[in-house]
C-alpha cells in the first residue's frame, strides 16, 4: 500500500504539537516543516525536533528564512516590547507577523510537491488565539485555491488539500485531544518571551491563553513559569 503523504507545519507549540499527533492518528506518513526566521529565541525549533522524534513523524526538517529582516513585529523585532496579555481590544497585535503563514505554507506547499503528498497540516486556530488574519477559515481557503491553481499538482488534477483540525476548537478542547493522543506538553513551547532559563513569562498572550486552557481543561499545566510571573 502506498504511503499517504503530508507535511506538518510544527512550531514546538501546544497547537502544532497536537496537529501532528492527530495527522499521524489519520495514519499519514508525516514530514514536519519548521522555521529559523528571526525570531526572538530558538527554543521552538529544539521542542519541534523533539517533538517530531518523539510523536514519529518520518522526517523533520529546518528552512531559515529572514522574515525578521523586514521587522514589524514584536516576535522578530527587538526594538518592539511584546506586550502582556490583552482581552478583547479588537486590534490586531504587535505580535503578529507580517505574511508568516503565508511564507510558512508556501515552503509547505513547495515540500509537498517534491514528495508527491496529497495534504498540508496546519495547527491554526480562529477561537482561543491572538486575532492574526492569517489564522481565519477563509484565508485558508484562499490558501488553497491558490496552491491548486499555482502548481503542477494542482494543474494534474491532484488536489493538494490545507488541514486545520484545531481551526473550530477552544484551547480546552485542542488540550484534550491532544492527551488523548498522548501528547507530551511539557515538551511544548508558547511563550512569545521566555527568559534565559527556558521559563515561560506567564503574562503574554500566548501563556494566558495556554493556562486558561489548561485549567478549563481539567489538566495541571505542565509549563515551567518564571517565579515573578503572575
Amino acid at each position: 500500500m502506498t504511503e499517504r503523504r503530508a507535511v506538518v507545519l510544527l512550531s514546538g507549540g501546544l497547537d502544532s504539537a497536537t496537529t501532528l499527533a492527530i495527522a499521524i492518528n489519520q495514519q499519514y506518513a508525516c514530514y514536519c516543516l519548521s522555521f529559523d526566521y528571526g525570531q526572538r529565541h530558538m527554543a521552538e525549533v529544539s521542542f519541534a525536533r523533539e517533538l517530531a522524534a518523539s510523536l514519529g513523524a518520518k522526517e523533520h526538517r529546518v528552512a531559515t528564512i529572514d522574515i525578521g529582516a523586514f521587522g514589524g513585529s514584536a516576535l522578530t523585532d527587538n526594538d518592539i516590547d511584546v506586550p502582556d496579555y490583552q482581552d478583547g481590544d479588537g486590534e490586531i497585535p504587535v505580535t503578529y507577523v507580517p505574511a508568516r503563514n503565508t511564507v510558512f505554507l508556501s515552503y509547505a506547499l513547495g515540500w509537498a510537491e517534491v514528495l508527491e503528498a496529497s495534504d498540508i497540516f496546519v495547527g491554526v486556530n480562529a477561537v482561543d488565539y491572538s486575532g492574526y488574519p492569517d489564522c481565519r477559515p477563509e484565508y485558508i481557503d484562499a490558501f488553497q485555491k491558490m496552491a491548486n491553481l499555482a502548481t503542477r499538482t494542482g494543474v494534474q488534477d491532484q488536489t493538494i488539500t490545507i488541514n486545520t483540525p484545531l481551526i473550530d476548537l477552544s484551547k480546552d478542547e485542542i488540550i484534550r485531544r491532544g492527551v488523548d493522543l498522548g501528547v507530551d506538553y511539557s515538551k511544548t513551547v508558547s511563550c512569545y518571551r521566555l527568559n534565559t532559563d527556558g521559563e515561560a513569562c506567564g503574562r503574554c498572550d500566548s501563556c494566558v491563553i495556554r493556562r486558561e486552557g489548561f485549567e478549563r481543561a481539567g489538566f495541571d499545566d505542565p509549563t515551567r513559569y518564571d517565579k515573578g510571573a503572575a
